[in-house]
């Protein structure tokens, strides 16, 4: 029975670097036996069914392929459409009442160490707060991504060493639940 996934492609097309058009990658998809492949936006989301019922396997044949494609490696976190609901429905924040730009979720290939965000004291970046899901990081940035000083404390290397991780804005997490549908 075919599964649907979501693949979270992570730092392609930003400032006319590492461009993986959104046809391409479609293609590519389809290539790899995959089926009913969509898109969302031009940051790398695809949407897609395999027969293939483990996401890890998927993330590496996808990963392989896109570095054989495009000539550069790109990290990507693949994930099933149930899990993706689970952690819309687990949000630890009032999304409906939020903006979509100031709730984030960072997407995570394995669960970190709980020491590694120990370090990390959410008074010190108030309003700015965090809550560590399963494998996803929840993240409430009033003014933006692109003004959390909390966001950029959680992207450091001491906090997600050895781990590939993406974000996305809750806008773009709901449309792409939308999208797995199941």
């Amino acid at each position: 029975m075919a599964k649907t996934f979501v693949a979270l492609l992570r730092g392609i097309n930003v400032g006319g670097r590492r461009k993986v058009p959104m046809a391409q990658l479609r293609a590519l998809l389809e290539g790899l036996g995959y089926d009913g492949v969509r898109t969302y936006l031009q940051s790398g989301n695809a949407v897609f069914t395999a027969a293939e019922p483990d996401a890890d396997a998927v993330r590496v044949e996808l990963e392989r392929a896109i570095e054989a494609e495009f000539g550069f490696a790109v990290p990507c976190v693949v994930v099933d459409g149930r899990y993706l609901r689970a952690v819309v429905a687990a949000c630890p924040f009032p999304a409906a009442e939020l903006e979509g730009k100031q709730l984030h979720a960072t997407f995570l290939s394995r669960q970190p160490e709980p020491e590694r965000l120990a370090g990390l004291d959410p008074a010190a970046f108030a309003p700015e707060d965090f809550r560590l899901g399963d494998r996803v990081l929840y993240l409430y940035a009033p003014d933006g991504l692109g003004r959390s000083k909390l966001g950029e404390a959680l992207h450091r290397p001491a906090v997600l060493k050895g781990i590939d991780w993406t974000s996305r804005n809750w806008n773009s997490v709901l449309a792409l639940v939308e999208l797995a549908g199941e």
